[in-house]
C-alpha cells in the first residue's frame, strides 16, 4: 500500500496499515489477553469453586469456611482447582475476545484527551464499549462456562473431570448443550463488563492525576483488582441464576434464565441473589489485578521483543 506525505511516496507494508483491525495491533491483543488470562485462572479459581458451590448448594455450604473446609477435607486440596483446564482455555479466548474488542472499539473511536494531557479523558466511553464488549465475550465464553458449572457442582471425584461431564453433556443434549443458559450469560456480561472495563479506565486516571509518584505496574494492579471488585458487584445479582441454569441438567439454552432468578428471589428473597459475593469479591481482587498486570506487561514484552 502506498501513503502520500509531503509530496513524497512512501510504501507501507499490509502489517504495517494503520487501522482498528490491523494484523500487528489484533496479534498483540491476543497475546497479552492469553498471558494475563492464565495469571487471572490460576490465582482465582479456588475462589470460583468455593462460590458455585455455595450458589448451587447454600444448604450444604452455607459460608466460605465451611464449604472451603469440607471441600478440602472431602476431596483434597485440588479439587479447589476443578474445572481450571476449561476455564483457562475459556478465559484466553474469552479475554482474547474481550480485550481485542474493546481495544479495537478504542482504536476505532479514539478518545482526543487521550492525545492531549490538557485534556480530561470521557470517562463514561469505557463504560459504553465494555457493554458492547459484554454482548461479543458472551458468545465465546459460553461452552466453557457452561462445562465449569457442571464440573464444580459435582461432589467426590468419581466422574468428576471436565472431560467426563463433557462425553455427559454430548451424549444427553448433543451440540446444544454447549450453549445452555445463553441469556443468562448475556445478562451477566453486559453489566460486568461495562464496570470492568469502564472503572479501570477511571481508576487509573484518578492514580495517575492524585498519585502521580506510583509505579506504573502497582497502578496496573491495583486498577485491575477494584475493577474486577466493581464488575463482580454489579454483576452478581444476574450471576447466581446463570450458575443455576448453567449448573443444571434440564436447562434450556435460551428460556431458563428469568424463571430460575424469578424462583430464587420468590424462595430465598432478593438477598439471595448476592450468594457467593464474599468469595467473589475475595476472588476479584487478585484474579482481575493479576489479569490487568499480565495483559499490561505482555503488551510491553510484545512491543520490546516480539514486534517492535
Amino acid at each position: 500500500m502506498q501513503v502520500q506525505s509531503k509530496g513524497n511516496i512512501s510504501t507501507m507494508s499490509d502489517n504495517e496499515e494503520v487501522g482498528a483491525l490491523n494484523r500487528r495491533d489484533v496479534t498483540r491483543d491476543i497475546f497479552s489477553a492469553s498471558i494475563g488470562s492464565v495469571a487471572c485462572c490460576y490465582t482465582g479459581q479456588p475462589f470460583d469453586t468455593v462460590k458455585v458451590r455455595m450458589q448451587t448448594n447454600p444448604a450444604a455450604f452455607p459460608n466460605v469456611l465451611f464449604t472451603s473446609k469440607s471441600i478440602i477435607s472431602n476431596e483434597g486440596i485440588v479439587a479447589l482447582w476443578k474445572g481450571a483446564v476449561p476455564t483457562a482455555l475459556g478465559m484466553v479466548a474469552e479475554n482474547a475476545m474481550a480485550f481485542g474488542v474493546n481495544e479495537a472499539l478504542k482504536r476505532t473511536f479514539p478518545d482526543e484527551a487521550k492525545s492531549d494531557p490538557t485534556k480530561r479523558p470521557d470517562l463514561m466511553r469505557p463504560f459504553l464499549m465494555g457493554a458492547i464488549t459484554g454482548c461479543c465475550s458472551a458468545t465465546v465464553l459460553l461452552p466453557s462456562e457452561v462445562v465449569k458449572a457442571k464440573t464444580q457442582v459435582v461432589v467426590g471425584n468419581t466422574g468428576a473431570s471436565s472431560a467426563d461431564i463433557y462425553k455427559k453433556m454430548m451424549k444427553r443434549q448433543g451440540i446444544r448443550s454447549l450453549f445452555i443458559g445463553f441469556d443468562a450469560q448475556i445478562m451477566r456480561d453486559m453489566p460486568f463488563y461495562a464496570f470492568f472495563f469502564g472503572t479501570y479506565e477511571l481508576n487509573c486516571y484518578l492514580f495517575r492525576t492524585y498519585v502521580p509518584s506510583m509505579p506504573e505496574e502497582l497502578n496496573f494492579f491495583l486498577s485491575g483488582g477494584f475493577a474486577g471488585m466493581l464488575g463482580w458487584a454489579a454483576a452478581m445479582p444476574f450471576d447466581v441464576p446463570k450458575t443455576n441454569v448453567q449448573a443444571s441438567w434440564e436447562s434450556k439454552v435460551v428460556g431458563s434464565y428469568f424463571p430460575e432468578l424469578i424462583r430464587i428471589a420468590r424462595e430465598r428473597g432478593v438477598l439471595a441473589l448476592y450468594t457467593g459475593l464474599i468469595p467473589t469479591i475475595a476472588r476479584a481482587f487478585p484474579a482481575n489485578a493479576a489479569l490487568f498486570l499480565g495483559v499490561e506487561m505482555g503488551k510491553k514484552f510484545f512491543d520490546q521483543y516480539l514486534w517492535a
